[in-house]
């Protein structure tokens, strides 16, 4: 059986936030997402995630995440101290314990899955993740034999000249025997500057301890600043766009993409540049999306294209056509091979296949046929400065340019309204409907250009 405990207390006072540093978002999940979510290679049996300052607010973060433990600890006192706190939640746990931090949102699955796995092969006490680094000044290092097995780690100012050689630092990720480990962190002391209980104190009391390097010394990068947080974005983008292109998806200028780990592309996409893919999105094969556009938490159907546009909560079908300067928002769904065009706006609309609103258009909360045509500086005025009200439009209608519909309204199957009317009232299937003064003409009338005297 395997446990982890996620250390989320601190504030994280460098990040200049309200924030608990542990919710700060990066690349659509905050960070301690990020750590939960490495965890899915391991499926472990307990999640405690360790919590204190403004732990409500980490606790709220994290709801819709089930299973998970919270174990509070009140002072922020090191390392050691927090996992002091799962004693009484794990008494009558027996297996391994998998240490992690909160601030460190770069470790792969496979990494955790590699340190298991390595601990359990050679029953250690505990077992280190260590990285090589390019540069390690200010990092502990770790000294170990030709087994990988841990004989001293030693801070990086205590290190004597010989020692400072050595690039092998802890990555501050451990997987530990659980039972061992509870017979020692009682015994920790603060006998340090900074007055902590450290858990590198408690691996002096365990033996075998063994490392385990990671290849890519990127994945214990922690975030401490924001300058932190965009090099981690940085990277996590450079992995995701990199595992796309292998893939099949074509991104035509990655340097200027930016794709969430969230998101899922299919064969043969093309991403134009200066285009951003959020949140829970999916994009069909063969579609063609930007330049210039934003997709968030959408479904765009296959061998469609979004030219320049905003698409937030929404479903595009199959061979449909957006853009450019398209807003679709708060779920719309358009069916396949629709033409939605320039200038238009729609809200919680319901759209038929082989519909066009070619431009200048706004729809809310309306429900449109199949094959229904919606001429330009069409809008449906559905807000009554209470409530929000519906409108339908059968298959076949289609409505001129600079029509106003007054919802609540319904309009049958192959109505025609005339241009610039303005529509208050439900109109039967297969009908014209005109809604507008007639037109006077005064022949020989001009203004007077000069003002009558009084």
């Amino acid at each position: 059986m395997v446990a982890v405990a996620i250390l989320a207390a601190g504030r994280g006072t460098r990040m200049k936030s309200d924030l608990p540093k542990v919710i700060h978002s990066l690349g659509g999940r905050s960070l301690v997402e990020r750590v939960l979510h490495s965890l899915s290679e391991i499926q472990p049996s307990r999640r405690l995630v360790i919590v204190g300052y403004q732990g409500q607010q980490v606790q709220d973060a994290l709801q819709s995440i089930s299973g998970l433990e919270f174990v509070e600890q009140t002072q922020q006192l090191g390392t050691g101290h927090a996992v002091q706190q799962v004693l009484p939640y794990l008494q009558d746990f027996t297996g391994d314990l998998l240490v992690l931090n909160g601030d460190v949102p770069l470790l792969r699955p496979e990494t955790l899955q590699q340190l298991l796995q390595t601990h359990q092969q050679h029953q250690n006490a505990a077992t280190l993740l260590t990285a090589h680094l390019p540069n390690p000044k200010g990092y502990g290092r770790v000294i170990c034999n030709g087994q990988n097995l841990v004989q001293q780690i030693v801070e990086d100012r205590d290190c004597t000249s010989a020692q400072r050689q050595n690039r092998r630092v802890n990555a501050g990720v451990y997987c530990f025997n659980w039972s061992q480990l509870a017979k020692v962190l009682p015994q920790l002391q603060t006998d340090n500057d900074q007055q902590e209980y450290y858990l590198t104190d408690a691996v002096k009391f365990l033996d075998p301890v063994m490392a385990v390097d990671v290849e890519d010394y990127q994945e214990i990068l922690g975030i401490n600043d924001r300058k932190q947080l965009a090099s981690a974005y940085e990277i996590l983008q450079e992995r995701v766009k990199d595992a796309w292109m292998a893939a099949g998806v074509t991104l035509v200028d990655p340097a200027s993409i930016t794709i969430d780990d969230t998101v899922e592309l299919q064969t043969d996409v093309i991403i134009e540049p200066q285009t951003h893919l959020r949140g829970k999105t999916l994009i069909g094969a063969g579609s063609r999306i930007g330049p210039g556009s934003l997709i968030e938490d959408s479904q765009i159907g296959e061998n469609s294209k979004v030219l320049y546009s905003v698409v937030t909560d929404s479903v595009i079908g199959a061979g449909s056509r957006i853009g450019p300067y398209t807003h679709l928002r708060d779920h719309v769904e358009v069916g396949s091979a629709c033409r939605i065009g320039n200038f238009v706006e729609l809200k919680s609309t319901k759209i038929g296949d082989r519909t066009n609103i070619a431009h200048l258009s706004y729809l809310g909360n309306a429900t449109l046929g199949d094959r229904v045509n919606i001429g330009a500086g069409t809008i449906t005025a559905n807000y009554d400065g209470v409530n929000k009200h519906p409108t339908n439009i059968g298959s076949g209608s289609k409505t001129g340019s600079n029509s106003v519909l007054v919802a609540p309204l319904t309009l049958g199957q192959d109505v025609t309204v005339a241009a610039g009317s303005v529509v208050t009232e439900d109109v039967p299937n297969d009908c014209l409907v005109i809604a507008r003064a007639r037109q006077v003409v005064k022949p020989g009338w001009r203004l007077n250009s000069t003002p009558e005297k009084k």
